[in-house]
């Protein structure tokens, strides 16, 4: 019924930027908070930055002034811009949303398959 899948990944050398896509699709009836996790080999997953309906974002410390988390409602798409690049970002990226069906009551979570980012040095 849902589907969220990301798009954008790929490899930089360090310094670099990316523009990280997620796309949600189905019988969507709204969208509450969207996420972009990492996972980097060997670890576990984390969260790297949120954003609510209404705009508010919130970010991880290690990429706080580097990355941006957009969001555009009427497209149920998120975006992470990621300036800077460094190779610790090395992971693969992953979407999450809070995502309410038409025809249903309260909001599922639902996740992308990922993207890999590869920052070399």
């Amino acid at each position: 019924q849902v589907r969220l899948v990301e798009s954008g990944g790929g490899l930089v050398q360090a310094g670099g930027s990316l523009r990280l896509s997620c796309a949600a699709s189905g019988t969507i009836f709204s969208i509450n908070a969207m996420r972009w996790y990492r996972q980097a080999p060997g670890k576990q997953r984390e969260l790297v930055a949120v954003i609510t309906s209404d705009g508010t974002t919130n970010y991880v410390d290690s990429v706080k002034g580097r990355v941006t988390i957009s969001r555009d409602n009427a497209k149920n798409t998120m975006w992470l811009q990621m300036n800077s690049l460094k190779p610790e970002d090395t992971a693969v990226y992953f979407c999450n949303a809070g995502i309410r069906v038409w025809g249903s009551v309260g909001h599922t979570d639902y996740w992308g398959q990922g993207t890999a980012v590869t920052v070399s040095s």
